[in-house]
């Protein structure tokens, strides 16, 4: 249930790939993960039907985390008792993680690519490993795979909740080997209370790793460092700092890429050239290869070749070049917290100078939507020439003194000497947006769109046209 979502998708694959007979259901039934099942085999039903669900008979039902009560096929299972059913990270653990060698890549950013970048390393030196990637990779080349059981599995662990009847962290399951600690801010606003609540579900996911296993650290984050020394464990810390047992030094980004040296403990490790951007996909980089040669060989890590990184393309909606044409690039991006905007657009500003950045943002996330992480949005959305805001979703939901205020926020970049405007509907935007930038004309103009959903499907319009 819920099976267009990017990780409940791709475990349909593997539950297909493993030998079980797989069906899936979801509400506005859309790509890309659509698109992947059908490719792959696997019927995808729109809406939820508890008459065909009894027909259908399954010995289980898997139950997405975007599943409430009301919603008709879960009060079937809940009335009738008629059909065991489960949580996604649960079924995993029990169908696939129990007695593999698990890297679990955690924190608030990040996460899909390092997962990426792990698997992809894994892959590159020679290895099968399983893996489960919350989006669209293109390295490597599916988003699920269930590899050799001899090798590690590679798994995104997400921070929230698994089901609406287990509230636990989905990454609670994962039974992990090597933990990776990418990063910790306070997000999900809609299940946790504040920084320190986040904060004591990465403590109880730490609590987990064995002592033969290793807790991979980004040393530079204070947050994480208040988490305390672990001591049931090994703990391994990547940064930018003196101190890090993988650190990363003369970093340098250009509009042709980036690159970066890698040292462990000191001596050489790599150095690495490629085509992502920021300093934040570098420390992804460092985690993933860390955390990949941990689990190969143990410490010290670098037993592990990194080549493999400056091939490595990235993946789907991660800061992905749409268009790239004489006076206009588009990009799309999965970006909905403030620092990960920030980021992104501090990396475009080196790595396109002179450009007009112009940044549209659609406050969509349980987080976005509302006034928690307002003044972070504002100060991030400053780093952009110019900013279009969108609606914000489901808007009639919140109550007016809880939602996002979009006319608040354009305000306070006006104030700042950065150009605004907000809009009613997505579509008003578009229109605005093309307006204004096609075709291309002035100053070379970077427009970078931010969601974690669909825009409305306003982005792949808009990058169509600009392609003429």
């Amino acid at each position: 249930m819920g099976v267009c979502g990017t990780a409940m998708g791709n475990a349909a694959l593997l539950a297909r790939a493993a030998g079980h007979e797989v069906t899936g259901a979801d509400s506005g039934v859309y790509p890309p993960m659509s698109t992947v099942l059908a490719d792959t085999g696997v019927p995808v039903h729109e809406g939820y039907d508890p008459e065909r669900l009894a027909s259908l008979k399954p010995d289980l039902v898997v139950v997405g985390n975007a599943m409430m009560r009301g919603n008709p096929e879960v009060e079937w299972l809940l009335d009738t008792r008629a059909l065991p059913f489960t949580s996604l990270p649960a079924m995993l653990h029990d169908q696939v993680l129990r007695h593999r060698k698990n890297i679990v890549i955690a924190g608030t950013h990040g996460k899909t690519t390092t997962t990426a970048l792990a698997a992809h390393l894994l892959r590159e030196n020679g290895r099968d490993p399983g893996y489960l990637i919350g989006g669209v990779p293109q390295d490597p080349p599916t988003g699920s795979h269930l590899g050799d059981g001899a090798d590690p599995f590679v798994i995104e662990g997400d921070e929230y909740d698994s089901a609406f009847f287990d509230k636990r962290s989905k990454f609670i399951h994962y039974s992990p080997h090597v933990a990776v600690f990418n990063n910790l801010e306070f997000d999900h606003a809609d299940i946790f209370r504040d920084l320190a609540d986040v904060q004591r579900t990465f403590i109880h996911f730490s609590r987990i790793i064995p002592r033969s296993g290793f807790a991979v650290l980004n040393g530079d984050d204070g947050n994480l460092r208040a988490l305390g020394s672990m001591p049931w464990t090994k703990v391994v810390r990547v940064g930018l700092d003196e101190g890090n047992d993988t650190r990363i030094v003369d970093f340098a980004e250009t509009p042709a890429g980036s690159s970066f040296g890698m040292l462990w403990r000191g001596a050489p490790w790599a150095r690495v050239e490629w085509s992502l951007p920021g300093i934040y996909n570098a420390r992804n980089a460092a985690m993933a290869a860390t955390a990949a040669g941990l689990a190969l060989a143990g410490d010290p890590p670098t037993g592990i070749s990194l080549g493999a990184l400056g091939r490595f393309r990235g993946v789907k909606r991660r800061q992905e070049t749409l268009v790239s044409a004489p006076g206009l690039t588009v990009i799309e991006d999965f970006g909905h917290h403030p620092t990960a905007l920030a980021e992104t657009l501090q990396s475009f500003r080196a790595r396109f100078p002179g450009a007009v950045l112009t940044a549209a943002f659609e406050p969509r996330s349980n987080t976005a939507r509302v006034r928690t992480l307002q003044a972070g949005f504002a100060r991030a959305l400053a780093h952009a020439d110019e900013v279009y805001l969108g609606a914000v979703s489901r808007a009639e939901a919140l109550p007016e003194e809880e939602r996002f205020d979009t006319e608040a926020v354009a305000g306070n970049l006006e104030a700042q000497g950065v150009r605004a405007w907000r809009f009613g509907s997505n579509a008003d935007l578009y229109d605005a947006l093309a307006a204004d930038t096609l075709p291309p004309r002035g100053s070379p103009r970077i427009v970078i769109f931010f969601t974690n959903g669909s825009f409305d499907g306003i982005i792949s319009r808009f990058a169509a046209a600009a392609r003429g």
